[in-house]
């Protein structure tokens, strides 16, 4: 019961930084310490050993950007989510292991190009799960809305942008901005959103 209640939050970068690691990590604290689950995070890929992370249930990539784990910790990773674990990511993990196609389906999509920050309305086309039960069918919020490419067909989207209420979208058809699909053996949740410091401080992104 252990593991399965403790996540490790991985907030390595090797591209652009974003200011609101620091507020994100206290976030997903805070959400541990209200709903019983025990929260470690670092920044060193070094920790990515199969001893190490068999002790948690999840690994979150908040915020990671660019190459981020040497070949060795992509095998144990990848050997991590095989046995059962789950992957979260946040924002610019979609930003992060270009070379790593494994990586990509896991997360099931990759960044190409974000236009400048502004509100977007987003379609809830899930409410049937923990992490969109308490959203608005139509929900209006400012961030930085990225545009994707290798879109993974089997993933369950749980959110989409409609991209004509903001400018500079790339997905016209199908916009997916959250979505969650099982993997090789394990599970997988991503959102787009949490660019912004104000993210970590909303209820409802929280």
């Amino acid at each position: 019961i252990a593991q399965k209640n403790s996540v490790l939050v991985f907030t390595k970068t090797a591209g652009f930084k974003h200011s609101s690691i620091g507020v994100g990590v206290k976030a997903i604290q805070k959400l541990g310490a209200e709903n019983k689950f025990k929260v470690d995070t670092t920044s060193n890929s070094l920790l990515f050993t199969a001893a190490n992370l068999k002790k948690y249930g999840a690994v979150i990539f908040l915020n990671t950007t660019g190459d981020v784990l040497n070949d060795e910790q992509q095998k144990v990773f990848e050997s991590y989510i095989k046995s059962g674990k789950g992957f979260v990511g946040v924002h610019a993990a979609s930003d992060t292991e270009y070379d790593w196609p494994w990586y990509g389906k896991l997360v099931g999509a990759y960044f190409i190009s974000h236009p400048e920050q502004q509100v977007a309305t987003l379609n809830v086309i899930n409410k049937n799960t923990i992490a969109t039960k308490h959203l608005p069918e139509v929900w209006k919020r400012k961030d930085e809305w990225y545009n994707f490419k290798d879109i993974n067909p089997s993933m369950n989207v749980l959110i989409k942008l409609d991209e004509t209420s903001y400018k500079g979208g790339k997905n016209p058809d199908n916009h997916p901005i959250a979505w969650y699909h099982e993997y090789d053996g394990g599970r997988s949740f991503y959102t787009g959103l949490g660019h912004t410091e104000e993210s970590y401080a909303e209820p409802l992104f929280l």
